[in-house]
């Protein structure tokens, strides 16, 4: 036997400052359909909107323009002095262009025509996603920070554990080798043959705990891990990289560093894999006050309609982590013309983000 739940719409506590209950009547009504469970206080006085702002527990408040003694810009002010962040929307019959504007630059929310209701609703809605999108993106953060510990204390794992115990081995056949008896070809062939599986181990073990994390990245920074990591590309793929920098480690945090060097390794990915390029250069630098990294092919070039609508869990990887960091990631190309992708992150805050 199932039971299905029905979730409780979401409780909206609204502070509604209007002296036409229709109008109250009309917007509660549509924030219900859009599917809050509304919570509505009506006042009308200055002394009585004061009295609410002072109790405080609502989530919003929805505000006339126009009130027989006083105005919403007045009710702004005053809620204003005791909280600055509850959003305040302004209800209005019309409202000139320069007056909305006054309202804007004093701190209007926003403001909705009395005749078009509905937008509240798009509002609330507009609202919530943008809140929606705040949290999934500081969940990607901290989850790509607890990635890279782990990927980190895999690394190290790997390289002192099994890397300690396979070279204890490697001594322990190095001994068996020298202790065997001239005449004993067949052992000693065998013995120098584990003695060389144990070798190629070794190098495993190493490059594995240099794809999860690169201790040159840690140890020497940003710059010198995008140029070890080029080398590598270019002795693996073949294609020429370049690389010039004039960026100072220290302007970086690690966490930082770690984004900027991720989003590089993607990028050369995409390059092996897609581009049938020849040649890359990359540039990593400092330009007024952000840090701009610069990879750019000599390949086929990419379609641009294939970055609006591509699907690709890479690109959308690196502009997460681009974005987490405040920055932006641009991918341009032309079919037989290359493609360049820029990644640029704010300078300050690429230095707090640790």
């Amino acid at each position: 036997m199932s039971t299905t739940f029905t979730p409780r719409p979401a409780l909206l506590r609204v502070l509604w400052l209007e002296d036409e209950p229709a109008h109250v009547e009309m917007g509660a009504s549509i924030l219900q359909r859009g599917g809050f469970n509304v919570q509505v206080e009506v006042v009308a006085t200055r002394d009585a909107f004061e009295q609410h702002v002072q109790a405080g527990g609502f989530d919003v408040v929805i505000a006339d323009f126009e009130l027989p003694s006083w105005n919403g810009l007045e009710a702004l002010e005053l809620l204003r002095k005791s909280d600055v962040h509850t959003p305040f929307i302004l209800l209005t019959g019309r409202l000139p262009e320069e007056t909305a504007l006054e309202c804007i630059e004093k701190g209007v929310t926003d403001y909705v025509l009395k005749d078009h209701l509905a937008r509240l609703m798009n509002r609330n809605a507009q609202r919530r996603i943008s809140r929606s999108r705040e949290q999934l993106r500081t969940l990607a953060a901290r989850l790509q920070s607890i990635r890279e510990e782990e990927r980190s204390r895999i690394a190290r794992e790997v390289h002192d554990v099994l890397g300690q115990a396979l070279t204890g081995i490697k001594m322990d056949a190095a001994w068996i080798l020298a202790k065997l008896p001239e005449g004993q070809t067949k052992l000693v062939a065998r013995a120098k043959s584990m003695s060389s599986l144990i070798d190629s181990m070794v190098q495993m073990v190493r490059r594995i705990a240099t794809d999860l994390r690169p201790g040159i990245l840690d140890n020497l920074g940003l710059v010198a891990a995008v140029e070890w990591q080029a080398s590598e590309f270019q002795s693996r793929t073949g294609i020429t990289c370049q690389v010039s920098s004039n960026l100072r480690d220290a302007s970086l945090a690690s966490d930082s560093a770690t984004a900027v060097f991720r989003i590089f390794q993607e990028t050369l990915t995409n390059v092996a894999r897609h581009a049938q390029a020849t040649a890359v250069t990359v540039s990593i630098c400092e330009q007024q006050d952000r840090v701009v990294l610069q990879v750019a092919d000599n390949g086929r070039g990419i379609d641009l309609g294939e970055v609006t609508q591509s699907k690709s869990v890479g690109l959308i990887g690196m502009r997460e982590r681009a974005a987490i960091l405040g920055g932006d990631l641009v991918i341009s190309g032309a079919p037989g013309q290359g493609t360049t992708v820029v990644l640029s992150i704010p300078l300050k805050l690429a230095a707090q983000a640790a």
